[in-house]
Formats: structure tokens, C-alpha cells, sequence
């Protein structure tokens, strides 16, 4: 078995996720390869810099115009908004893979945690309250076939019974309708109007290119596993089960046998010093050509900062092991409790996570507050902080940001290099 250093596996991640060598081009085609390797971009709705999503692609092409993103989606319909990871931007092109997702939804096969027993009785009783509130289920799938999409301000809420949770979603009923519609396959967000959605039946979003190829369950997971393989670099089953479609993979130790012998996959073992990362380790052999560069020593890094839910390290437990970089957000962590800021972007250097940076964008002003910097041990060198003050540059040009102040707290060293 072959065998690579923790470094190596370093830099083919970073590589694989578009952070390292050249950027890509800022066009609607750029960004379109970009989520084609990451397969997924989260959304999130925090945008006291820009929406996730957005910040995802900036760090991997550089400042771009937005509107090629919205192209993408409302106009040519190459990415549509869907379930991955967690409520994504996903591509067209692997349609059977949530078509599959969304026939097992509908029927009650698994919902929010995979297809396991306590997700199969999740989706148990996701179809009896929809049962239970069938009225508002044909009001809104009528409306939206007569009057086109809409946003969930266009109906009544005519439930029965209300949908209970711990969560936000306790009592939305309308919302939870439209949500688990979605998740079946009759409804697609067909827009934003304002920030919220539009939604329309999803034969009427779909472009008429999309895969109609049927596929088994195995050959699905197989694709599935080997997207999330490709996008991680290098990884372990686990790793690969808790990235892309998060916990859907049915029988992943089959997929993984029998694309190991097929010779679609390569197992590895990862060295670190004097130990060995746990497990067998994968890396897909259309990548074996990278691996090969990159221990040859042809490697170009980059400097960037991540957005939080970054595809780098939304896994934290893997961001540890491979990076050293213990990551929390603090969003609901009381001010004066937080550590380094209420939206601290990690500054991806090299193979390293080297610093945080708490930016937050006044839209009215035009201006980039960064509120607070803060510096890894060993990582305190100027031509490090010189490359941190470019990446926060490039955030401020790609936000049309006129300034750049640095409001909070920044190491004594670092002040002067970034401020200049």
C-alpha cells in the first residue's frame, strides 16, 4: 500500500478543492468547474459579510461578479438549490443522485439522519403530518400550478396540526410544507425575490437537459462516494460518509470494495512524523497524477481567507486532524465570551491555517471593518501577515468595499504590515 505524508495529504486536499495553483477564471464557466469539484455549495443565511456561498467561490476565483453565480442558477439552470451537506447549491448534472434522495424521502426510507432507523421514523412522521394537513399540501401545489412560483407568503396556513420542534421551524407550518415538498421532488425554489423564495413546480424548473438516467442504489452511492473522494483530496470512509450527501451513503463499504477494485480508488496510509493517521485512507486514481506532482515538489500555494462554512474545513473533527486548527464559530457565543469574533474567516497560507480574521461589511459606507486578528503560534511572521493584508484586499475589492479599517485588536507585529 502506498504510502504519503501528512503534508502531501495536506496539499492534495487543498489542491482538489481549488485553493492551491492557479486561481480559477471568474466567469459563469469558472465558477461552474468550482462547484463541479467541490460538489456542493452551502447556503447560509449570515451575510454580516457576504452570503456564504459567495465567499466559498471568492476564495477560489478571486473577486467576481456575483450575477454569473445567479446566472447559473435562475437563468441557465446549471445549479439548482437542494439538500448535499446540508441546504446547498448543487449541480444539474447529478440530478439522479437527489432524484434517488428525494424517491426515498417520499417514501419514508430516511430523512434527516440517512437512512438509519431514527431517520426512517423521522420520515415516518414528516408523511403522517403531511397526511394529517393534506389541505394545505393541494392549496399550495394548486396555486403554484395555476399562478406560477411564489414566495410562502402567498398562502394561508390551513394545517391541522402544527408542526412541533426544539427548532426554528416549531409551528412554521406553511414553510415546513413547502420544505419537505422540496425534499420530495413536486416543488424547486425557482428564484429569490428579496432574499426569499420563489417556488414552482419542479418540472417547470428543470431544464430540458437534465439526466433522466435511472440508476440502481448501488451505482448512485458509488458516484455519490466517488464525488466526495474527488472533493476531499484524500479521506477515509468516514470522511467521505459525512461529506456531499451527508449520511446517505447506503452500504458504503460495498462502494468503496467495489470501486477499489474496479482501480477507481487508490487505498493509502498517511504518515504524520513518527505515527499513522487512523485507517485506510483513499484518493480517487483520476488524482494519482496530482499526488505525483506534489511529492515531485510542484506545488503552488495560495493566501485566502475561508468563509466558516468553507468545504476545507466544514468537517472541524477533520480540519483538526489534517490542519492542527481547532475551529468553533462564535455567532452564538455571547460577545464578551468570544474568542475571535462573531464571524472569524480562517486564513488559509500554504498548507496552513495560520490566523483568523472578524470582517464585517458596512454596505451603506463601503467600507471592510476588520474587527479582530488573530495569529497562530508560530505563524507570527511579517511576509505571512504581508500575504493576509492581499487576501483581505482581494475580500474588500470582491465586496466593492472603498476602505479597509482595522478596528480591533491586531498583534502588535502585524498592525503595521496590514495597515500600510
Amino acid at each position: 500500500m502506498r504510502s504519503i505524508s501528512a503534508t502531501t495529504a495536506r496539499r492534495l486536499a487543498i489542491t482538489r478543492q481549488r485553493l492551491a495553483g492557479e486561481t480559477g477564471k471568474p466567469t459563469p464557466d469558472g465558477i461552474l468547474d468550482v462547484a463541479r469539484d467541490l460538489g456542493f455549495l452551502q447556503l447560509d443565511p449570515t451575510s454580516v459579510v457576504a452570503p456564504s456561498h459567495q465567499l466559498v467561490v471568492f476564495s477560489r476565483v478571486g473577486p467576481y461578479q456575483p450575477k454569473h453565480l445567479e446566472t447559473l442558477l435562475w437563468d441557465e439552470r446549471r445549479l439548482f438549490e437542494s439538500w448535499a451537506h446540508a441546504a446547498s447549491i448543487v449541480l444539474t448534472e447529478h440530478y439522479p443522485i437527489y432524484r434517488w434522495i428525494m424517491q426515498r424521502v417520499a417514501t419514508g426510507k430516511g430523512f434527516w439522519h440517512g437512512f438509519t432507523a431514527s431517520g426512517e421514523r423521522q420520515s415516518q412522521r414528516v408523511l403522517a403530518w403531511m397526511k394529517a394537513n393534506d389541505a394545505l399540501r393541494r392549496t399550495i401545489l394548486r396555486r403554484i400550478r395555476e399562478r406560477g412560483p411564489l414566495p410562502s407568503r402567498a398562502f394561508d396556513d390551513q394545517s391541522t396540526g402544527a408542526w412541533r420542534s426544539s427548532g426554528w421551524n416549531n409551528g412554521r407550518n406553511v414553510g415546513m410544507m413547502l420544505f419537505y415538498l422540496q425534499m420530495m421532488g413536486q416543488l424547486m425554489v425557482a428564484g429569490r425575490s428579496g432574499g426569499q423564495k420563489l417556488w414552482d413546480r419542479s418540472e417547470r424548473c428543470l431544464p430540458p437537459w437534465t439526466p433522466k438516467t435511472r440508476l440502481g442504489e448501488p451505482a448512485i452511492v458509488r458516484w455519490a462516494a466517488e464525488i466526495s473522494l474527488r472533493a476531499l483530496g484524500v479521506a477515509p470512509p468516514t470522511d467521505i460518509r459525512e461529506h456531499f450527501i451527508r449520511w446517505k451513503y447506503v452500504n458504503l463499504p460495498a462502494a468503496l470494495a467495489f470501486l477499489e477494485k474496479q482501480g477507481r480508488i487508490v487505498p493509502v496510509t498517511v504518515q504524520d512524523g513518527d505515527r499513522s493517521w487512523t485507517g485506510t485512507w483513499y484518493v480517487h486514481a483520476d488524482d494519482l497524477a496530482i499526488l505525483d506532482r506534489i511529492e515531485a515538489g510542484t506545488w503552488s500555494p495560495r493566501t485566502t481567507l475561508l468563509s466558516p462554512f468553507d468545504n476545507l474545513i466544514i468537517d472541524r473533527r477533520r480540519t483538526r486532524l489534517m490542519f492542527g486548527f481547532d475551529y468553533t464559530m462564535e455567532i452564538y457565543v455571547p460577545a464578551a465570551k468570544r474568542r475571535y469574533g462573531y464571524y472569524a474567516m480562517p486564513v488559509l497560507h500554504g498548507d496552513r491555517l495560520v490566523a483568523r480574521v472578524d470582517p464585517a461589511m458596512d454596505r451603506q459606507a463601503r467600507r471592510l471593518s476588520i474587527r479582530g486578528v488573530n495569529v497562530e503560534p508560530g505563524c507570527d511572521d511579517t511576509s505571512v501577515a504581508r500575504a493576509t493584508r492581499e487576501a483581505i484586499a482581494a475580500l474588500a475589492t470582491f465586496l466593492c468595499a472603498k476602505a479597509v479599517d482595522y478596528d480591533g485588536t491586531v498583534p502588535s507585529r502585524w498592525r503595521r504590515v496590514l495597515s500600510a
